[in-house]
């Protein structure tokens, strides 16, 4: 068997007797122990940290109390997850610059407003009303893009001054009003409220996509192979793709236990895979992590500099008001307190903690993923188990912490094998 250099195994040419499948379950485990062993000296750690995070706190929580992974908390801890790990993926594409947006939560309350006003003050349609709430984070993010892009000042410092000019927007635009209720019944109010409770709503979405990983992993085995790259071996790709059917479809009975699958879990799945597309498939994508590269690096192999920095903080402010929208779903109103608090910590925190890179270049929308269950996995279980909050600040930020320096330590061991 040969290491192939994305961390899969080839199959050699000439191969001894397969036919006993403990020979192939031998081999393709052996093969993954050496890999992980070589990443592991190239500080390629991966999603393993997070990962053994999120384990050992659903342990912990769920020792002190056997409520925690219930089916009931897991629904609800599914859906507390998507406003601000849809405004965490907008931020893995500014650190994936080497930059972060401090705005954020500044917009994502400022669409929240937007929509408030237009709809339950003035009258709009909901849908149209939602579009333009949409819309005002695209247009907040393209101007912080567009004036970091042209000015070369650090992307912290431009959208440090868009947190305080869009927060103050959407106090004024709320007026002595201070709080907009929203219509519990509306398309808004629907977004995190909203379950399908026919069985075959969850295990179908499970179905779909333990098979897209299937077809993911066969269509890059065949394009490798094609062109004489290392590929995977199409026992690794068997492997891989049982683990995520179990992952699946145990989540899908999990939601099933009790009231479905949740319609803003749903939404977060596709945006966060729609966005991973993005990323590692598109020129788009090639580019923004080529940025985190080496921004000269970039203008000499004639790259659109501008062009893609204005367009990952646009990405970034479109996702933030998304976000802020859930967030107004999940509480149906709208207040001058909407995107303040821990709130741009937590999704900054859960891209950094997911294991995306903040020296740029490397770290997935899924990053987002992880690092929310991270962060709202010891939210529920403080809440479940009546730990004071100021526990939960120090937990976090030690997680934060850790993160950070595995990051460090990561981009350090790289350096030194010529990787970074």
């Amino acid at each position: 068997m040969r290491g192939a250099a994305d961390g899969s195994w080839t199959e050699p040419a000439a191969e001894a007797d397969r036919s006993d499948p403990r020979r192939a379950v031998l081999d393709a485990v052996e093969g993954w122990v050496v890999v992980f062993r070589r990443k592991l000296s190239a500080g390629e750690l991966g999603w393993l940290p997070v990962v053994l995070v999120l384990a050992t706190v659903w342990i912990i929580f769920q020792s002190l109390n056997d409520n925690f992974l219930s089916p009931r908390n897991l629904s609800n801890l599914s859906v507390d997850i998507v406003g601000t790990g849809l405004i965490a993926v907008g931020i893995v594409f500014v650190l994936l610059l080497g930059e972060l947006d401090l705005s954020v939560g500044s917009i994502s309350g400022l669409a929240a407003a937007v929509f408030a006003v237009l709809n339950v003050n003035n009258g709009m349609p909901e849908w149209f009303a939602l579009v333009v709430a949409v819309l005002a984070g695209t247009a907040a993010g393209t101007v912080q893009g567009y004036s970091f892009a042209k000015s070369r000042v650090p992307a912290f410092v431009i959208t440090l001054a868009g947190l305080l000019t869009w927060n103050g927007i959407m106090l004024y635009i709320l007026g002595t009003s201070g709080t907009i209720n929203l219509d519990e019944n509306g398309l808004v109010a629907k977004l995190t409220s909203h379950y399908f409770t026919n069985d075959a709503a969850a295990y179908g979405l499970a179905a779909v996509a333990t098979a897209l990983v299937f077809l993911v992993a066969h269509q890059d085995r065949r394009r490798r192979k094609a062109v004489g790259m290392p590929h995977r071996s199409l026992r690794g790709i068997a492997v891989r793709t049982a683990v995520a059917a179990v992952i699946a479809f145990s989540t899908a009975y999990v939601l099933n236990s009790f009231q479905g699958l949740p319609l803003a879990l749903l939404i977060f799945l596709v945006v966060v895979a729609g966005l991973d597309v993005v990323l590692r498939r598109t020129h788009y994508g090639r580019q923004v992590y080529a940025l985190g590269g080496g921004v000269e690096a970039a203008r000499r192999a004639s790259l659109s500099v501008t062009r893609v920095q204005t367009a990952v903080l646009a990405v970034s402010g479109t996702m933030a008001a998304i976000g802020g929208l859930f967030l107004a779903s999940r509480i149906t109103s709208v207040s001058q307190n909407s995107g303040s608090g821990v709130l741009l910590l937590n999704a900054i925190a859960a891209a950094v903690i997911g294991g995306t890179s903040l020296f740029g270049g490397r770290g997935t929308t899924w990053s987002a993923v992880l690092g929310m269950l991270v962060i709202q996995s010891i939210a529920s279980g403080m809440a479940i188990t009546d730990t004071p909050a100021a526990l939960q600040f120090m937990i976090t930020g030690g997680v934060l912490f850790a993160a950070v320096m595995i990051d460090a330590l990561a981009r350090r061991s790289q350096e030194a094998h010529g990787r970074a």
